[in-house]
């Protein structure tokens, strides 16, 4: 049988051994890093894809947060229509993993959307006073970007409802007897209180996304894999560079897990 604490007893966080030891791994890492040649040339290649990770993650989360967020507004209308075209969306993009949507919007979605955009202008092409524009012109780095958009939305999106419909309903119908407007009420009641309930699920998707990045390198993106995947080709050295590749994703992803959890504390204790 398994034993239960008490409910009177206190549970005291643990000391984060973990933390100590990964510190101390990570410490003996970059000694190594610095100390040896081959190491130092890895880490020196595989660096230069840090930007391009983190301008990618960054960029397709802004965006995805307010796609989604818009997304469950649409989701919660009045309108049937606008609920049920919601909840499509939602579904059919959820059961679509990220990497085909990625070759998807790559190679299927970003040629259409050229040639709607070109047939929209070709009155203006006709006239000399625009040019239309190629494939080519919509860089892979940016194709990654919108796959990445669209494929979080749909989970951003029920994250947002799921916090949305954690707030009392008594609390929305008092705001509504003060005679607040459905915006003021959104403002001022709802989304405060849900944000409590939205921030941690969201700060997850996060650190999940800047692990899904490294599937732009499919498209030859030169993100941290694909700065990896180079270098292992020209030289054979496997073990170190994907040994320092993981030591990479591990500082970004371990480092901002950490500094979101001390944001969402802050935010329970105010």
């Amino acid at each position: 049988m398994a034993l239960r604490p008490s409910p009177d007893r206190h549970v005291k966080d643990d000391h984060p051994w973990w933390l100590v030891a990964l510190v101390a791994i990570g410490v003996i890492l970059a000694a190594v890093i610095v100390t040896n040649d081959i190491y130092a040339q890895v880490f020196r290649t595989v660096v230069n894809g840090v930007g391009i990770t983190v301008f990618v993650t960054l960029v397709a989360f802004v965006l995805a947060t307010v796609l989604g967020l818009g997304i469950c507004l649409l989701g919660m209308a009045d309108s049937q229509v606008l609920r049920q075209i919601a909840r499509f969306y939602i579904e059919i993009i959820r059961g679509i993993p990220i990497l085909v949507l990625l070759f998807y919007v790559a190679f299927v979605g970003a040629p259409a959307l050229v040639a709607g955009y070109n047939f929209l202008i070709s009155p203006l092409v006709t006239s000399g006073m625009a040019e239309p524009i190629l494939v080519r012109d919509l860089s892979l780095m940016w194709r990654a970007i919108i796959a990445l958009t669209i494929g979080y939305s749909s989970f951003i999106a029920e994250i947002f409802r799921a916090g949305f419909q954690s707030v009392d309903l008594g609390q929305i119908e008092a705001a509504k007897a003060l005679g607040l407007s459905r915006y003021r009420r959104f403002r001022s009641v709802v989304f405060p209180q849900a944000i409590r309930v939205i921030f941690p699920p969201l700060s997850n998707d996060f650190v999940s996304m800047v692990k899904d990045s490294s599937l732009v390198s499919v498209l030859g993106v030169a993100d941290i894999t694909q700065m990896g995947k180079v270098y292992a080709a020209g030289s054979f050295r496997f073990f170190e560079t994907y040994s320092i590749v993981t030591y990479i994703y591990l500082i970004l992803t371990i480092g901002l897990s950490l500094a979101l959890r001390r944001t969402e504390k802050w935010m329970k204790s105010r």
